[in-house]
């Protein structure tokens, strides 16, 4: 494949994704697929093959570290085919896949350069991954877990092949020998149950000691790294002590600092995922079982309390929307400005930290040497972040130095 043309973004107000400070008037060059230069105007005339930004806003590519990239559209209402009506004929099977590539339009559009899928039923993100990595559509770059490595368990009913149901550390191991086998970036481990689950208990730890232990020795012997879904307090903290690399929600961490204190020192990312919980007690609320939908608010206020607690106690934060439509991710970022992290922290998760997350090292930040992920909008997010979650709003998106929207 041809390496993509030099860009020179002229004259931006650079977020690069660290931190700091933005950088008025600020000049990215891109060679290839790689940002090779930043510097600032300095008086000099506009090149004229220069993209001119005119003082719009750059920044990294988002990075949702927490999506299920699949078909189903129940949490992404009127994204997909309008609902089948009486005595219409069945629709054919395959008209799931054209759904997926309208997400990785979608996302891509919205400036979502990479995902991280935590779990999609009968390989869904799999087959996008490669569609998208051989040219046949445009989305994000995805890293997904397979199936979800999961304890016998009453969510294995309702998720089916989304999970891999394991029992005892050797049949955990081979659960995850067989996820990369599969194809899979990573591994992700229950270590709770599910809260979308009448019959699970999202406080309980669901695996044992030893079963993780299995999981993260055996993913990481491979050299892949582990996610682990762990709600409840018991969870987090074997998921914690077995050395997961991500943890997911961790709503109840506030309860425990010293968790979060282990989980600092030892470079766990927390991905709170707070619009799971929101949407769960109000969006969708007339669509779940009444005790789901009060737990679900209990719960939207400990991971509130957590983030904060978690920002305090120095823990890497990553944006995780875990809702849908595809494309909305960024309202995540308006949730977690909610719950009292600064328009400037809440990104830095959504790039940075979430480029930690993943374990990229050339994502994430807008520095020589980093790949050319780039998203420029026309209002300044850091007195809105909700700007991010406004397409009208978004100017331009680059991936891999290629410019995939303009306008």
């Amino acid at each position: 494949m041809d390496a993509p043309p030099g860009l020179i973004l002229w004259d931006a107000r650079l977020i690069d994704g660290r931190g700091g400070s933005p950088v008025e008037h600020a000049v990215v060059t891109v060679d290839g697929s790689r940002i090779t230069a930043i510097e600032t105007v300095d008086g000099r005339p506009t090149p004229a093959d220069a993209i001119d930004l005119a003082g719009r806003t750059l920044l990294p590519g988002l990075i949702d570290a927490h999506a299920h990239v699949m078909s189903d559209v129940e949490r992404s209402p009127g994204f997909g085919p309008p609902p089948l009506l009486h005595g219409e004929a069945p629709r054919p099977d395959a008209l799931r896949w054209f759904v997926l590539a309208k997400a990785a339009r979608a996302l891509l559009e919205a400036g979502v350069t990479t995902v991280r899928d935590v779990g999609s039923p009968h390989n869904e993100a799999l087959t996008l991954r490669e569609a998208i990595r051989l040219g046949l559509v445009e989305g994000p770059r995805i890293l997904t877990c397979g199936r979800i490595v999961s304890a016998t368990a009453p969510g294995g009913l309702i998720f089916g092949t989304m999970y891999e149901e394991a029992d005892g550390p050797w049949e955990m191991r081979r659960a995850v020998r067989r996820q990369l086998r599969r194809g899979a970036d990573y591994i992700k481990v229950m270590a709770t149950g599910a809260r979308s689950v009448v019959r699970e208990d999202p406080e309980a730890a669901q695996v044992t000691a030893d079963e993780i232990g299995a999981v993260v020795d055996e993913a990481h012997r491979m050299g892949v790294r582990v996610s682990a879904h762990a709600e409840g307090l018991e969870g987090a903290r074997l998921a914690i002590q077995a050395g997961v690399d991500t943890l997911e929600h961790g709503f109840s961490l506030h309860r425990e600092p010293a968790l979060l204190d282990r989980m600092a020192k030892a470079a766990i990312v927390l991905v709170p995922t707070l619009s799971t919980y929101h949407d769960l007690a109000v969006r969708f609320r007339d669509e779940f079982a009444p005790s789901l939908v009060e737990q679900a608010k209990r719960q939207g206020e400990e991971a509130a309390t957590t983030i904060l607690a978690a920002r305090a106690a120095g823990v890497t934060l990553a944006m995780g929307y875990d809702s849908g439509p595809p494309g909305a991710n960024a309202q995540e970022l308006v949730r977690m400005v909610e719950a009292g992290l600064t328009a400037g922290e809440a990104i830095r998760a959504a790039t940075c930290g979430s480029a930690t997350a993943l374990g990229l090292k050339d994502r994430g930040t807008i520095e020589p040497g980093q790949a050319a992920d780039l998203l420029v909008v026309d209002r300044d997010p850091l007195a809105d972040v909700g700007v991010l979650a406004e397409p009208t709003c978004i100017d331009l998106v680059v991936q891999d130095g290629v410019v995939r929207r303009s306008g």
